[in-house]
């Protein structure tokens, strides 16, 4: 059982999304055939702005429209996360996850980067939805939501199995903080024995903001299958269940976990 999975690491245009559909919808239609879901950058359509309310737009809006259009003629799953109106009116950094049947799996950016002010312009999301596509169990995750390990738990289900096999983060992390990036990612695989891949981008933002890259397909023994550099790049990396299975069979450390709960 395996799942081709590809990463797109591309220099995000700011706040032009009709360039950045023509940037990212050339990229995945290249995997036409190749992969069976694609993973585009936290706001691939925008870039990661400050002004929430210019590049906010509906689920009936035209990036998500877009998004389905893409997915379906495609016939792949297309993932990463845009700056959408909530139905309250407020802007939240949503994660789709748009499959080719064109019905969406939507999560909310839990934790939101208070060092660039997110918090004030955006809404934090409450639901932490799991996926299931082609045998594998699905997390996504979104940016800084990488810090904060008690949220990405793979927690224990009352049949003992885990919950979820592959962690799916999408970002815009800046190069100065890229080390911090790097061991995140790996921990976060360790500790959860699961597989996890996060695509960045590169570039320059309108904030005068750099971006080194870095994407990178972690498997659960917290050894790279693949890391990106600091261009744009696209890769494919195909999983599969079998070591996976085989190493939480040999190493069971979620038996040992530590019983807790949380307000969430």
């Amino acid at each position: 059982m395996s799942l081709r999975l590809a990463l797109i690491q591309a220099d995000t245009c700011w706040h032009d999304a009709p360039a950045n559909r023509a940037l990212y919808g050339a990229e995945v239609r290249r995997m036409v055939g190749a992969a069976d879901v694609v993973l585009l950058p936290e706001t691939f359509l925008s870039g990661f702005s400050n002004d929430a309310a210019a590049v906010a737009e509906g689920m009936d809006g035209e990036g998500v429209a877009w998004l389905r259009e893409l997915a379906v003629e495609c016939g792949l799953v297309v993932a990463g996360s845009l700056v959408i109106r909530g139905a309250d009116g407020r802007a939240v950094n949503r994660f789709i996850w748009m499959p080719p049947d064109g019905h969406a799996v939507i999560y909310d950016k839990r934790h939101l980067f208070r060092m660039a002010g997110e918090h004030q312009r955006y809404a934090p999301g409450t639901a932490r939805p799991v996926i299931s596509y082609r045998g594998f169990r699905i997390l996504p995750a979104v940016c800084y939501d990488l810090r904060f390990p008690v949220w990405l738990r793979n927690r224990v289900g009352a049949d003992g199995a885990l919950e979820y096999d592959l962690m799916l983060l999408v970002a815009n992390w800046p190069r100065p903080r890229r080390e911090h990036w790097r061991t995140l990612l790996r921990a976060r695989a360790i500790e959860n024995l699961a597989y996890v891949a996060a695509v960045n981008r590169v570039g320059t933002d309108g904030n005068q903001i750099d971006y080194a890259g870095d994407s990178a397909v972690i498997d659960f023994l917290g050894q790279p299958l693949v890391e990106l550099g600091a261009q744009p790049q696209a890769v494919i990396v195909e999983l599969t269940r079998e070591g996976l299975d085989a190493h939480r069979q040999r190493f069971p450390a979620q038996m040992d976990a530590d019983g807790f709960s949380a307000d969430w």
